[in-house]
């Protein structure tokens, strides 16, 4: 199966386990690798055949600015069901990171990765 992938987006959200981290925010990075059959729009080169990147990107920011969950697994699992019910796409892998989550002395980031199959 074909396959289209868009990296980093990049967004500000009120996702996160601590109270002030849903009161003021944070940075969160999307890379996206999505299922589909890519034949007709390589035969037809109509954007009426494939995904609209600019929707896609827009779909994930706008879930990251105005949710307020206190798991990135839920987050990362709403970007999912979202993309999901595009007709075109089958399958989705989200991969939601955060860049400078709010631990005492950790310099690293915090990923959730998941794929999800449309039913």
């Amino acid at each position: 199966m074909d396959a289209i992938q868009i990296s980093g987006i990049r967004s500000y959200g009120y996702t996160g386990y601590l109270p002030e981290e849903q009161v003021l925010g944070q940075w969160f990075e999307v890379d996206l690798t999505l299922w589909l059959d890519l034949r007709q729009a390589g035969k037809s080169d109509a954007i009426a055949d494939t995904l609209d990147y600019r929707d896609t990107i827009n779909t994930v920011e706008t879930i990251i600015k105005t949710s307020k969950f206190a798991l990135l697994e839920r987050l990362a699992t709403e970007i999912a069901d979202h993309l999901l019910q595009k007709p075109l796409i089958k399958k989705a892998r989200v991969q939601l990171t955060k860049p400078t989550p709010p631990i005492p002395d950790f310099r690293g980031k915090i990923q959730i990765d998941i794929t999800r199959e449309a039913v």
